[in-house]
């Protein structure tokens, strides 16, 4: 058969298009093979249709026809027929190709031929695409039932949008098109332009026909970029909104039935404005953007796709971090028909045409790096093109849309409204095809959609036209005068930073609380204290009884009164006995405690009075109110048990620790040293809690007392390298130099092979202006630093090897793992595992298990994880240890060496450290900037920035960098902060629920009493009052002296209608000195409010 014009076309290489049906030839390894196994439900389209044949086509070329098959009564069509292309990396059916260009089927009926006609009547039917991405997500193989759109016979039919009929059609290649690398590695980037609102009043619809486009340049292959150009968009007059949800459609040129158009289950679904991410997205912009919405647009609706290798992955990466801003330029040419038999003048010269309203929108790529994040969309503003504006803020020099201005040009012969004039092919119809043109009506219809289309060309006549001069006049502030933006969508298959997995905390807060030894319950308050009063009264009452009865013996009822002149007598000797054996001033002393408790509980009295005559007053009324509460323990002579002693608790080492170092980071250096103190008495023989005592007496410039320390440190082991480097430091500080210098030698002779020793050894000589001294030390600590590398990364390389072996070996012999027991093995030894087979440690300056390095870092106990960088020069070595020491002075010596290595991510984050601990905010946030600039995903310097913004009180930028911090996969190396400030911000905005998220998660790393203070406030404020007082009890045992713990113990004891409780709560708050006016108003509001909790009420 004959192929009709417009029909033939230049085949693929690969398949004749006179296959047989059924049977399909070889294809070559690189090849993606295209198998159409029937069509069903074709009567749904044309109920008279009797043969039909399929041609598949792809990126622009016909791949091969099938033959034609005759339609069964139910409408099914068995084509089986298979043809291909081969794929190529720099071919013309590359990966980018593969990701966005589909395969395109047009199912084409064929009638009988008549007897004048030399071959068969063909009409196209429907056509169907098939979406290639699977491919390039692993598959090999996949087989899906494509929908089948109808072809409009005419331009003016209107057709069902939905298919009613299909092609079942499947993909095959031989090999993966990636590799295991590539696919783990790799990445994919999709852009959807979607419209162009509020365009300018010079873009007309009635007048000459315009191509307006779009672009933008990404990387795709290693440092290859590709451009993705968006055409032909559809410029709309005022009225009704785009529909939402909405399709995206293919950019695609040469599809007639205008439903292939759309992307299988692809959409637009819009979204609130303020939860975009580019511009216009404020409040006081959603009039506007509503209005233009509503005017003249541009819609293209299109989606681009496109394969990133690791290595553009990386690029792209990059580039996001040296500039923010990524340029999308838009354009638009004049559409001059093609109907010419020659070449114009205009056509030679295209290429020195320039570009018309040549704008540009600015889009922020930087969300993208942050953690987790894939998608970006929003409005983006658009601007006139400039290149000197261009390039300040992208860094591009030259324009996307003048360099693929030629490429454009060339693209004649393609259409650019696609469903009404567009060709199967590049095909060039034959002699006989001409003729038979002529002969037809239908045919002739057919074939003017399927011959030359307009072209896009820059002309002379269309630049001589009035509306375009017109244009040319108002190029330069058309967009910037409309106020035209750009709405559009920028996805990623995977984000380019990960984001952690987040664990389930545990619901119930008292799971996470560790089990402790109950506490005998304890009523306090006035009324207690009375009670106790009464108790004590009692008990002397029968003490004294008992005295008296063991001198003067019983006196029974029956004997009669005793005379008054005896009893006065028996009263002397009774006073006399209690005074000469002590037991009256016992006796004193025992009820004196009580009298204090109702002084401190009934009238709160803690505090000196500031009169002779107030505090005489107050005398006379206690003792009335004391007298009177004597006489009704008298009468009441009623005996209690003494509660049962509090069991003790102490503290581990670690938690003092902790808690040592997050009163230091909240300067509250009282605390602080109270915890290192207790710390350095449950054990003075550990040389590392003297260490920490006098860093943190360093940090307090007490540097006399931190020499005290760090001797006592050196005392408990003359050998110990970091207490004599310590020691040294300090001299220096001291300006005992003589001392720093014995102190510096002692440790290098002590332990040769410690970098640490010998980098501080030679910042003293040049200290000393001993250069000579100096450099050897620096040369041989950079030889101990070689050697160190060197062996490590032997071990590593055996330790890699040894697993590479085994791994073998298993493979080898079986995948079982019975099969690796030794012979006699017992049942259960399986799950040991060979140490051969165990990953190896991760190789780094330094390691912990090496002697040398281990006395370069201290032994303390953090709790807290991080990730930081392994120090690859022996002065980062050497600032590491000092930083953790808080010997800022030797720090800034070392980085001055450093800095003339050149600056590091490591350099600047150290730098920035100190400055802040200095408190100097404005050179410590410099620090961080370059710190970002140079590694952006490093999330110390992210923690660093956040807490940089908090003592700014800047906590809108302290919470999105805490944010970032938390997202990242490491953690940073103090995340204790991080969780504590972020928790504070957010109960400080009110979002209690991330606030107790966030609480939860450092109670869950390292707890305090802050922490699990955090957790209770956010539990009471989300009436969660069982959870609240859990959490607030852990935090009170870790430390019963915060205030805001006693008081909203206090809130909760009122809320849950608990007098004795809620009053001894607020008593301890009061007297702990609660700092809060606010929750202190609020304490006492609910009080008012219950009627109790308040003593003095």
């Amino acid at each position: 058969m004959e192929a009709p014009e417009g029909l033939s076309a230049r085949k693929g290489s690969l398949q004749e298009p006179q296959a047989v049906p059924g049977e399909s030839q070889p294809l070559s390894a690189n090849a993606v093979q295209v198998t159409v196994v029937k069509a069903q439900d074709l009567k749904s389209i044309r109920s008279d249709t009797s043969s039909t044949l399929v041609r598949v086509e792809y990126n622009g070329v016909i791949l091969g026809d099938s033959s034609t098959i005759q339609v069964l009564p139910n409408g099914t069509a068995n084509y089986n027929f298979t043809t291909g292309f081969e794929y190529s990396p720099d071919g013309p059916n590359s990966l980018v190709d593969i990701a966005q260009k589909p395969v395109l089927l047009t199912v084409i009926e064929a009638s009988q031929k008549q007897k004048k006609q030399k071959e068969e009547k063909v009409l196209p039917l429907g056509q169907a695409v098939v979406d290639l991405l699977p491919l390039l997500q692993g598959q090999c193989s996949f087989t899906v039932l494509a929908p089948l759109y109808a072809v409009p016979t005419s331009p003016s039919e209107s057709l069902h949008p939905e298919a009613k009929c299909g092609l079942e059609v499947t993909v095959h290649t031989e090999k993966p098109l990636l590799s295991v690398s590539q696919l783990s590695n790799g990445n994919f980037l999709s852009v959807t332009l979607e419209a162009a609102y509020s365009v300018p009043d010079t873009f007309l619809p009635t007048g000459p026909p315009q191509n307006y486009m779009a672009c933008l340049q990404v990387p795709a292959v290693g440092e290859k970029e590709v451009p993705l150009l968006f055409q032909n968009g559809i410029l709309k007059p005022a009225g009704e909104k785009e529909p939402l949800p909405r399709p995206k459609k293919w950019s695609l040129t040469n599809i007639m039935a205008p439903g292939a158009l759309n992307i299988p289950n692809s959409f637009i679904f819009g979204g609130s404005y303020e939860d975009e991410d580019g511009e216009l997205n404020k409040t006081q912009d959603r009039e506007f953007r509503i209005q233009a919405e509503s005017t003249k647009r541009i819609v293209w609706d299109t989606e681009r796709r496109c394969y990133l290798d690791p290595a553009a992955v990386l690029i792209l990466q990059n580039r996001i971090a040296e500039c923010q801003y990524w340029p999308v330029e838009v354009c638009r040419m004049p559409v001059v028909s093609s109907s010419k038999g020659k070449t114009s003048k205009a056509d030679k010269g295209d290429e020195d045409r320039q570009i018309f309203s040549h704008g540009v929108a600015y889009v922020n790529m930087l969300p993208l790096l942050c953690p987790g994040v894939q998608r970006i969309r929003g409005a983006f503003r658009v601007f006139t093109y400039q290149d000197s504006e261009v390039l300040e803020k992208t860094k591009k020099q030259q324009s996307v849309l003048r360099d693929l201005r030629p490429q454009v040009s060339l693209t004649r012969d393609r259409p650019c409204t696609p469903g009404i004039s567009s060709p199967l092919s590049r095909a060039v119809p034959n002699k006989a095809q001409r003729e038979e043109k002529e002969k037809s009506t239908k045919e002739r219809e057919f074939n003017r959609r399927t011959s030359c289309a307009p072209k896009i060309q820059l002309s002379d006549t269309a630049l001589e036209t009035e509306n375009t001069e017109k244009f040319l006049g108002l190029d330069g502030q058309q967009y910037a005068e409309a106020g035209t933006f750009l709405v559009m969508e920028i996805k990623l298959d995977k984000a380019l930073v990960p984001k952690r997995l987040r664990e389930e905390l545990t619901k119930r807060v008292k799971e996470m609380i560790p089990p402790r030894p109950p506490l005998p319950r304890r009523t306090e308050g006035a009324k207690k204290a009375v009670e106790d009063y009464h108790s004590q009264v009692t008990s002397i009452a029968v003490a004294i009884l008992s005295e008296y009865h063991d001198l003067f013996g019983k006196q029974l009822p029956d004997q009669g009164a005793i005379d008054h002149q005896t009893l006065e007598e028996q009263k002397r000797l009774l006073n006399f006995e209690l005074n000469s054996s002590g037991k009256y001033f016992a006796f004193k002393e025992q009820l004196k405690y009580a009298v204090v408790k109702i002084v401190r509980e009934k009238y709160l009295k803690t505090t000196a009075f500031e009169t002779q005559e107030e505090f005489q007053a107050f005398l006379s009324e206690l003792y009335v109110y004391l007298v009177d509460q004597m006489h009704v323990a008298l009468n009441q002579l009623l005996h209690e048990e003494a509660a049962s002693p509090a069991p003790l608790t102490r503290m581990t080492a670690e938690q003092l620790w902790l808690f040592a170092h997050e009163a230091e980071g909240n300067k509250d250096y009282k605390l602080a040293a109270l915890y290192h103190q207790q710390r350095i008495a449950q054990d003075k023989h550990n040389t590392q809690y003297w260490l920490d005592y006098g860093a943190f007496c360093l940090l307090l410039e007490d540097n006399t007392k931190a020499q005290e320390c760090f001797r006592e440190a050196l005392s408990l082991d003359p050998h110990h390298v970091r207490s004599l480097l310590l020691c040294g430091i300090v001299a220096v500080v001291l300006q005992h130099y003589e001392e720093a210098e014995i102190f510096f030698e002692d440790a290098c002779c002590l332990e040769p092979s410690n970098v640490v020793a010998w980098t501080l050894s030679g910042l003293f000589y040049e200290l000393q202006n001993n250069n000579i001294q100096a450099e050897m030390s620096f040369r041989e600590a950079k030889k101990r630093l070689q050697a160190q590398l060197a062996r490590e990364r032997s071990i590593s390389e055996g330790k890699r090897g040894k697993k590479h072996i085994a791994a073998a070996y298993v493979r080898s012999t079986s995948p079982g793992p019975e099969q690796l027991l030794p012979e006699g093995a017992p049942d259960g030894s399986a799950s040991r595992l060979p140490e051969a087979l165990e990953e190896p440690a991760l190789a780094c300056p330094a390691p912990e298990e090496e002697a040398s390095a281990s006395e370069a870092a201290p032994e303390g106990p953090p709790p807290m994880s991080g990730l930081s960088q392994p120090s690859c020069t022996i002065f980062m070595k050497a600032v590491e240890f000092l930083m953790k020491f808080k010997a800022i002075q030797f720090v800034h010596m070392a980085l001055a060496h450093e800095l003339l290595a050149g600056s590091s991510c490591a350099y600047y984050l150290a730098l920035a450290r100190t400055y802040l601990l200095k408190e100097d905010l404005s050179k410590c946030e410099e620090c961080l900037c370059e710190a970002v600039r140079i590694d952006f995903m490093n999330p110390d310097v992210w923690a660093l920035k956040g807490h940089l913004c908090y003592l700014k009180r800047d906590f809108a930028g302290a919470k999105e960098c805490y944010e970032r911090t938390i997202s990242f996969v490491a953690d940073a190396a103090d995340m204790h902060f991080v969780y504590l400030r972020l928790g504070s911000i957010y109960l400080e905005e009110k979002e209690y629920g991330k606030a107790k998220q966030t609480y939860l998660q450092a109670c869950k790393s390292s707890p305090s009493c802050l922490t699990w203070l955090g957790v209770g406030i956010a539990c009471y404020r989300l009436e969660e009052m069982g959870e609240a007082e859990d959490a607030l009890s852990e935090a009170n045992a870790l430390n019963n002296r915060n205030a805001e713990v006693w008081a909203y113990l206090s809130l909760i004891c009122l809320h849950g209608g608990r007098q004795l409780e809620a009053e001894q709560c607020y008593k301890y708050a009061v007297k702990l000195g609660l700092g809060s006016t606010a929750l202190l108003q609020e304490l006492r509001a609910a009080q008012q409010r219950f009627g109790f909790g308040n003593p003095a009420l």
